[in-house]
């Protein structure tokens, strides 16, 4: 097992990253634990990405990774230009990566996130347990000078206590880049609280072909989480009208 106080760098990963409004507001801002609040439109967002090669990490290894969440008001990033964000689902490949993950509080379970693209046409999917979970479908261009970076910060629980980290990414985005669609396939697993609403609202998103960012070393206890309870863990965890989006300005 990974020491989980160490950081971790991850470069050139294929990343599909965005956000949309929920068809169920109410049902995203009860995942929301005491001591964090969501925005006022109850953004969800998603993180799908793959890394190839054992030599585009520190130590993890190759892996896919999903992660799912809301965004929160009041705890932004660094800048102020991307909003904090509770984690709801983790879905790894690689065992250490879980083992690492489940040690800095993420709600990590086994699955496996695919992105194929073909032409200017991207399929992705993840799956846990041999069912899929999520599909999303959308039209990509070419990368070009444009780069995005910045910095994201993620909550986890751990021992009663909410953790906030802050994770650096620098990312290569196509243009064009266009969501098309975007499924959740099971309606009995605890994801599909977070599907969009029909007709999809995108908030931010970019595909980006090569992908870097960090784990930081260290945990954050974020005080207004002290003394919570520890969240029972799930057994497990729409069709949308075409939607346009432009590069990230949140997470």
């Amino acid at each position: 097992m990974l020491d989980p106080t160490a950081p971790q760098l991850v470069v050139n990963s294929r990343t599909l990253y965005f956000s949309w409004l929920p068809a169920d507001p109410d049902a995203v801002a009860a995942l929301v634990p005491t001591g964090l609040r969501p925005r006022a439109d109850r953004q969800v967002f998603l993180n799908q990405y793959v890394v190839e090669d054992e030599t585009q990490t520190s130590g993890f290894g190759a892996y896919s990774l999903t992660y799912l969440g809301i965004s929160l008001a009041g705890v932004d990033a660094p800048g102020g230009l991307n909003p904090g964000g509770w984690w709801t689902h983790y879905v790894a490949s690689s065992r250490l990566v879980r083992e690492y993950a489940t040690a800095r509080g993420a709600p990590a379970l086994a699955g496996r996130t695919s992105i194929e693209v073909s032409g200017e046409a991207l399929l992705s999917e993840t799956e846990a347990e041999g069912a899929p979970l999520i599909r999303a479908r959308c039209r990509v261009g070419e990368t070009g000078h444009v780069i995005s970076s910045g910095h994201h910060r993620y909550f986890t629980r751990r021992e009663g206590q909410l953790l906030s980290s802050v994770y650096p990414f620098v990312a290569e985005p196509v243009a064009p880049f266009e969501i098309e669609s975007v499924e959740f396939l099971q309606p009995r697993h605890p994801m599909y609280a977070l599907r969009p609403a029909n007709p999809l609202t995108i908030g931010f998103g970019y595909f980006s072909p090569r992908s870097s960012f960090a784990y930081p070393g260290g945990l954050t206890v974020h005080p207004g989480g002290v003394g919570l309870p520890e969240p029972a863990r799930p057994a497990h965890q729409v069709p949308a009208n075409l939607a346009r989006s432009g590069l990230p300005s949140g997470s």
